[in-house]
């Protein structure tokens, strides 16, 4: 079983990723997180890896950060989610909102993740609520939340979001678009400049 995997990356998307390990190319699925977190194509990157087995596949998923791999291995612990909708549940919300919504009984943040439906979000709490002590607290540490970019930017991404943009795209967007300091305290011109990122 593959639980590890460093090597260069030759190609990415949102969801997936070429590894190149020894001449050996290996693809990840991967989270939006994650595809945020690791560099560009040519760069080395480090992923903890799930080994899914299936009767006709051998699938891998990669995740930058191990709280995000233990989270996805709790989720697929949950009747009705396999690992295509696990990864797809943990690109449409970071892992410490997750865990804060389960533990918290969250039911509308949870229904409004792609795939999510209301027995779903049920089942999850149910099933995973006292199970995340142990995440909450490396999450905590292992995910310290990023500085404000000041009120424009924190405004434009939470546009972004409403508008269905997973919250990671976004917020790379608006960090890339925030480097041109006029743009980044006039509303319009960072919110056109972030749109422009994304595409």
């Amino acid at each position: 079983m593959i639980a590890h995997i460093r090597g260069q990356i030759l190609t990415k998307s949102p969801s997936a990723v070429v590894i190149d390990c020894n001449g050996v190319g290996y693809e990840l699925s991967i989270s939006v997180t994650t595809y945020t977190d690791i560099g560009d194509p040519g760069t080395e990157a480090r992923l903890h890896v799930h080994t899914h087995v299936r009767e006709d596949a051998l699938l891998l998923f990669g995740f930058a950060d191990p709280t995000e791999k233990r989270l996805f291995e709790k989720l697929l612990t949950i009747s009705g989610i396999g690992p295509k909708l696990a990864i797809t549940v943990l690109s449409g919300i970071s892992s410490d909102r997750l865990i804060t919504a389960i533990r918290s009984a969250d039911h509308a943040t949870l229904t409004r993740i792609p795939g999510i439906g209301k027995k779903t979000a049920e089942r999850v709490v149910l099933e995973l609520k006292d199970k995340l002590d142990d995440l909450a607290t490396s999450a905590a540490s292992s995910s310290p939340s990023k500085p404000s970019l000041g009120a424009a930017a924190d405004d434009v991404l939470s546009a972004l979001v409403n508008l269905g943009y997973p919250r990671p795209i976004a917020q790379k967007a608006v960090e890339t678009a925030a480097k041109d300091p006029a743009a980044a305290i006039d509303f319009e011109r960072l919110f056109r400049a972030s749109m422009s990122a994304i595409r």
